[in-house]
């Protein structure tokens, strides 16, 4: 970025065979003084690695979300925020979409919601550990470093065999028209029992609390790229302000009114840059294909 910020984001486009298992990939620089950090909150997002590599600078350097010192970093998918407090820094970030996460982790999400873990420690991500080789380095050449990491994903895991419904159920609950859950079954021909299966097996949550999640987030996004009030981002499908602070507080523990007074420094950059490179503002606003 050339805007002055300590925050330098380069964004990665995966290519064709592993794009549909990927939200995002990233290398992020933070270049603050020693001992000086950022606080900000990760918005609800789906399953995330980040991959430090700077970890041998001592005490100073971040630990994104915990306050050990892991250089793999992973979370299952949230509905809820996550404070964090970052500093002088060196990381890669790779989201995984739902299909991610049942292609590289294959276990059942909904164990794994709302929790951040140590990677190299958690059995779920036994077999993206290797990935710590290739980007837990500081490597001048980051497109070097993006092949190697790209061909160590290509012999990770196989695709999974639900893969075309996982893909029809994310790009289904993309729709901003989407509201009922009866609705979402009926567009992807499925029973209201077997959509709650699918999505707790690969998205983490029920259909509702996807739906009512997207919602939020179409919302929080446009609040972060968007100057203005909550009235001028609010999503059209909030009944009136009482309906959406209650879903505010129900997702984000805080009022609109306590959110919008935080600084949000990493993100609101993050999320800038994002819209203008991927087109959307955070990662679980994203339509496969």
């Amino acid at each position: 970025m050339a805007d002055g910020s300590p925050i330098d984001v380069r964004f990665f486009t995966a290519p064709a065979d592993l794009a549909p298992c990927f939200t995002t990939i990233y290398h992020m620089t933070v270049d603050l003084p020693r001992g000086e950090r950022m606080v900000d909150m990760l918005l609800p997002e789906w399953a995330n690695m980040r991959f430090f590599s700077d970890m041998a600078a001592g005490p100073d350097t971040a630990s994104l979300l915990t306050a050990g010192a892991q250089r793999f970093q992973a979370t299952g998918p949230s509905a809820q925020p996550t404070r964090f407090e970052i500093g002088q820094s060196r990381m890669w970030g790779m989201g995984l979409s739902p299909l991610g996460w049942a292609r590289f982790v294959g276990e059942e999400a909904a164990n794994y919601v709302n929790v951040v873990f140590d990677g190299e420690a958690e059995e779920a991500f036994a077999g993206l550990t290797r990935l710590c080789e290739k980007l837990c380095q500081n490597e001048a050449d980051l497109d070097r470093q993006f092949e190697s990491a790209i061909a160590e994903l290509r012999e990770a895991a196989p695709m999974p065999k639900d893969a075309d419904r996982i893909v029809a159920v994310q790009n289904a609950m993309g729709d901003p028209y989407l509201t009922h859950v009866e609705d979402f079954a009926s567009r992807l021909a499925l029973s209201k029992r077997t959509l709650e299966r699918l999505c707790k097996r690969h998205f983490g949550f029920s259909p509702s609390v996807l739906l009512r999640r997207q919602r939020l987030v179409r919302t929080l996004g446009a609040f972060l790229t968007e100057p203005g009030s909550w009235t001028s981002v609010i999503d059209r499908h909030y009944h009136d302000q009482a309906h959406f602070v209650h879903e505010f507080r129900s997702f984000m523990g805080m009022s609109p009114s306590e959110y919008a007074a935080m600084p949000h420094p990493v993100l609101g950059a993050f999320a800038a840059e994002r819209r203008r490179v991927w087109g959307s503002p955070v990662q679980t606003l994203d339509r496969q294909g």
